[in-house]
């Protein structure tokens, strides 16, 4: 979208950011830029906005995208009809939301027969021009439109007539409908009933009977309770006090309620009941529906982006457990660079009587592999088989894993070709494990949504879900970094610039030829032009190639800089790099032709080049005593894992296979 001065001014009212730094960011988006290379890579034309108000720019422009697409719409359908003027047009330019739009279009739009219209056909327009003035009409008036060719046998005909015309002016008009819908949002109230045929135990039951203010509801109680409507096991009614609505239309028509003549009076009550409440019930709904959703997506992004950004382990060598009640539990023994070694079932629990094979056969693969951490699936069994492992004494860590999102990823197509011949439950051991060792590289596989990291994933707005998630999943992988010799197809995916057709052509060069020796082999690759190489090469890494600055997070377009640097410290660039001077070429007034940020962040980079920007992994040992809800007391100190975060509370693990 073009940066226009209408769209410029808009999305800095709606975002309270500087005009320049949003005019900066439209630009680069309209060049082709991404959210995460212009966060990390622009940030003297942005004024060194961050990802968030970035994408907040981005959101907002699309959304002004979407009601311009819709003006254009309705203007052109105005035109076809021959309704169009440029006053007409005028009118509708001012309008600044959607709904705005849709309340001025609503008298335009092509309709069936209605009351109103069949009453206008039969002349009654007059008697709705005079109730609409506070004037009732007389009976003496009444006769006069008695037409029994034209279906008015008596003037309780004409007077009903009159009343459906007005009715239908008074629901198509704009700043009426914007006065009540208004109300609707503040102070309208949610009625709820339960359904004739609805069983009396449904799992909706308490939310039957319930009248609150529609504002007063949490995200998360609103969308459970839109999903038992949906159902059919809730029913819903929003409306509001009617001396409220009575009140609105009044001083919509400059009138006190007490002056207001009894057909108007009638005519206000049947507008409400039979035409605006029932249209706006729907929009107002949406609405809270909308704000619900996004307020769902926020807590999704931030736990998604916890559990992509935890501590990874590292390359050690790792065994990881898919826990099994019945059917045993299937282990894996991976290397230092997750793959495969060796592959086993054990059966520890003692209702199978086999607990000393499951022991030789685990100190076996752990001796002969030279295992240094254990990971095992929290889900069930998990605790028990978790127990079995620390009863062993190995000496090495043991670390619940979460089992979210692993049967997914044990199905998918990623899965089947990177081992084909393996069993699901196999390939559920192997994930556990990698996951350990780097869980963004193994999340990533992974469906967002399936990994399950936040409230009512399903009830959603799907399409908004999946587009904030993938926003967090690019976010994490490009912050990190991506080691170009070894990522997976999943993981090139998200590289800013890059998308699937692009990271199987990077896989294919790397089949072909080995592994990368620099940043510009990047330009050999089928489809990767400059602006790709540009938009990705920052994020990434060669490690162990022809230049150590193609292992950090330094752009190729900042090497030269290096090199003056590297210059005026009479150094080659390897030893440039950590160099104890790099501080004080920090605090110097020589930017070297480079932004104050962008340079800081060069210098930052080059004292700790390639530095994964996640935490130190720290293992959680779970209170052996603790194996049940029972054994929890009140006061009692114990280690958990915060598993989930939601709008009610956090889901903590300590244990007891019950996070809460």
């Amino acid at each position: 979208m073009s940066a226009s001065g209408d769209l410029l001014s808009q999305v800095v009212e709606a975002t309270s950011l500087p005009r320049s730094s949003v005019l900066a960011v439209l630009q680069l988006l309209e060049d082709g830029c991404t959210v995460p290379f212009i966060a990390r890579y622009r940030k003297e034309a942005t004024g060194n906005l961050d990802e968030v108000q970035i994408f907040a720019v981005r959101d907002v422009s699309e959304l002004v995208a979407e009601r311009e697409k819709r003006r254009s719409a309705i203007l052109a359908s105005l035109k076809d009809n021959g309704l169009w003027s440029s006053e007409l047009e005028k009118t509708f330019m001012s309008a600044k939301t959607i709904a705005e739009l849709e309340d001025l279009y609503l008298p335009f739009r092509p309709r069936r027969k209605t009351r109103a219209s069949v009453a206008l056909e039969k002349g009654l327009a007059p008697l709705a021009d005079k109730i609409g003035k506070n004037q009732e009409p007389d009976l003496v008036l009444l006769q006069t439109f008695i037409d029994r060719a034209q279906g008015i046998a008596d003037p309780e005909s004409a007077l009903q007539g009159g009343k459906d015309i007005l009715a239908e002016r008074l629901n198509e008009a704009p700043q009426l409908r914007k006065m009540l819908r208004e109300l609707l949002v503040g102070k309208g109230e949610v009625e709820t009933k339960k359904p004739r045929s609805v069983s009396e135990d449904s799992e909706f039951r308490d939310f039957w009977g319930k009248d609150e203010t529609l504002k007063n509801i949490p995200g998360h109680r609103f969308l459970a309770l839109m999903r038992g409507v949906k159902l059919g096991e809730v029913s819903l009614k929003l409306d509001l006090d009617f001396n409220l609505v009575q009140a609105t239309y009044a001083v919509f028509l400059n009138l006190s309620v007490s002056q207001l003549c009894q057909s108007l009076q009638e005519t206000i009550e049947d507008t409400w009941k039979r035409l605006t409440q029932p249209s706006l019930e729907t929009e107002v709904l949406k609405l809270a529906k909308a704000k619900a959703d996004a307020d769902a997506v926020k807590i999704f992004e931030r736990n998604l982006r916890e559990l992509l950004l935890a501590p990874p382990l590292g390359q050690k060598v790792v065994l990881g457990v898919d826990p099994g009640l019945r059917t045993g539990c299937k282990v894996a023994v991976l290397s230092e660079q997750g793959n495969l070694l060796d592959h086993s079932v054990i059966f520890p629990m003692p209702s199978f009587g086999r607990q000393d094979e499951a022991k030789n056969t685990i100190r076996s693969l752990v001796s002969k592999h030279k295992v240094q951490a254990v990971a095992i699936g929290n889900g069930t069994g998990g605790r028990e088989t978790y127990d079995f492992f620390r009863e062993l004494s190995l000496g090495l860590p043991l670390v619940l894993i979460s089992e979210s999102g692993a049967s997914v990823y044990s199905a998918s197509e990623i899965a089947r070709e990177e081992f084909p011949e393996l069993d699901l439950t196999v390939r559920g051991a192997i994930s556990i494990g990698r996951r350990l060792m780097d869980p963004l590289s193994e999340f990533v596989k992974i469906d967002p949504k399936a990994i399950g990291v936040g409230q009512y994933q399903h009830d959603v707005d799907q399409k908004l879900l999946k587009k904030h998630l993938d926003d967090v999943v690019s976010s994490c992988v490009n912050h990190v970094g991506v080691d170009v010799n070894t990522a997976t197809k999943s993981i090139l995916t998200y590289v800013s610039g890059l998308n699937s057709k692009l990271a199987d052509a990077f896989l294919e060069y790397r089949k072909l030829h080995g592994p990368f020796r620099a940043r510009s082999d990047f330009l050999k690759v089928k489809g990767i032009k400059e602006k790709v190489f540009e938009q990705s090469a920052g994020f990434l890494r060669v490690r162990g190639g022809n230049n150590p600055l193609d292992a950090s997070a330094v752009h190729p377009e900042s090497y030269g800089v290096v090199e003056k640097i590297a210059k005026h410290l009479a150094l080659p660039i390897d030893q440039v790099i950590g160099h104890k001077q790099l501080g004080t070429l920090l605090r110097s007034q020589n930017n070297w032709g480079m932004g104050l940020q962008t340079f800081e962040d060069l210098l930052r980079e080059l004292q700790k080049p390639g530095q994964d920007p996640r935490r130190e992994f720290e293992n959680v040992d779970f209170d052996p005593q603790i194996r049940s809800l029972e054994d929890l007391k009140e006061g009692q100190i114990l280690n958990g894992v915060v598993t989930n975060v939601t709008a009610f509370g956090a889901f903590v693990d300590v244990g007891v296979h019950q996070d809460g």
